[in-house]
């Protein structure tokens, strides 16, 4: 299961595991793009696909999407948990509305909870039991950029979900991982490669990496046998400050 599957990370995740032979339950918020997403996959590959319109925010979404994975599909041994907004950019602490707070919190942070949540409560119950919830963090869930309070609040919170659901996982098979990228080169990020923000004030071009090179890590991790468990893996364009960002 790869959630927010329309675009970006989580197209070329769902695109690689496709072509890998895997069956990928496609959530997002638009049908259009989930299917899409599934018609990049070459045909003959192996893996089969459904696309299930689905707000991560909504706990009956997110019941409906599980409802509908393991009728297909019979049990969930993935979760990337990717669905994500980075909310309005460049504005100042104390002018961000709540609402937009609020938005970006829903959908990060309670999003990713409910999904892995339901995760947990299958993987739990399936025999064989167990399975894999990778969630994607970002490098701001090590470092922020200016004017990014929202995003990388959940994103800081999401590497305290990751350790407490790969704690609590331990008795019952469920490996819990997370991957945190810097400048992937997606629709998200095209701003970069023209000028972002830096923590000096400065206006400056960042460097990107192909998705596909994220994609590829994270069928890394999926692939391991449960036994085993990249905890945190982090993924970057070599040269974008992080490493002394600030």
């Amino acid at each position: 299961m790869v959630t927010g599957a329309g675009s970006g990370i989580g197209r070329a995740v769902a695109v690689e595991l496709l072509r890998a032979g895997w069956s990928v339950a496609l959530a997002g918020r638009r049908t259009e793009t989930l299917e899409a997403t599934a018609a990049l996959a070459p045909e003959g590959t192996g893996g089969a696909s459904i696309a299930v319109r689905t707000d991560v925010s909504r706990p009956e979404d997110v019941a409906a999407l599980f409802a509908a994975t393991t009728d297909r599909f019979g049990r969930v041994d993935l979760l990337f948990n990717n669905a994500g907004t980075f909310g309005p950019g460049g504005v100042p602490v104390e002018e961000l509305p709540y609402d937009a707070w609020r938005h970006v919190v829903d959908t990060n942070l309670n999003g990713a909870f409910l999904c892995a949540q339901a995760a947990y409560r299958q993987m739990k119950e399936q025999d064989p039991r167990g399975g894999r919830i990778i969630n994607n963090g970002s490098i701001s869930a090590h470092t922020p950029r200016p004017h990014s309070v929202a995003y990388t609040a959940t994103k800081h919170a999401l590497t305290g979900l990751t350790k407490s659901l790969s704690l609590d996982g331990r008795p019952y098979r469920i490996a819990v991982g997370q991957i945190d990228i810097g400048n992937a080169a997606t629709d998200m990020t095209e701003r970069m490669q023209t000028g972002a923000l830096q923590a000096n004030g400065e206006i400056a071009p960042e460097p990107v990496m192909d998705v596909a090179d994220v994609a590829r890590t994270v069928r890394h991790m999926a692939e391991l046998p449960l036994e085993a468990n990249v905890q945190f893996a982090t993924v970057l364009a070599t040269a974008m400050p992080y490493v002394g960002r600030g």
